[in-house]
């Protein structure tokens, strides 16, 4: 992996204190294209209107609020967890983070961190 993608924080302490009692880490695919890195993770039951994904000091923040399914039911059994997902990344000086987008599809969340124009491979052409 490059050096712009310095590390990875499954760290949910935090997290865990702030938002909600039940707080799960996501696991992500990364890859690296000329253009960018993509992140790719799954989050059910998250909708787009509970995610919350930030860029701040070299952090991207992933937050994903999951509602529960009912309110004021006495379970029998209850062996689905209900928790929020958080995660973040930490990210090296090369990412141009006026061009970060991400979509929700299916309950997977794609984050494209497209890389400065300056540190992208560049075609020379001959004469």
């Amino acid at each position: 992996m490059n050096e712009m993608m310095v590390r990875q924080q499954p760290d949910v302490s935090l997290a865990a204190q702030a938002r909600s009692e039940v707080v799960f880490t996501p696991r992500f695919d990364i890859w690296e294209t000329e253009e960018e890195f993509v992140l790719s993770g799954y989050l059910p039951g998250v909708s787009s209107e509970g995610l919350d994904i930030q860029f701040e000091n070299g952090v991207l923040s992933v937050w994903g609020k999951v509602t529960p399914r009912t309110e004021n039911v006495q379970y029998w059994a209850q062996e689905y967890g209900v928790g929020d997902y958080y995660r973040t990344f930490t990210l090296g000086n090369g990412i141009d983070s006026e061009g970060i987008t991400a979509e929700l599809a299916n309950g997977v969340l794609t984050v494209h961190l497209p890389k400065k124009a300056e540190l992208r491979p560049r075609k020379i052409s001959v004469k």
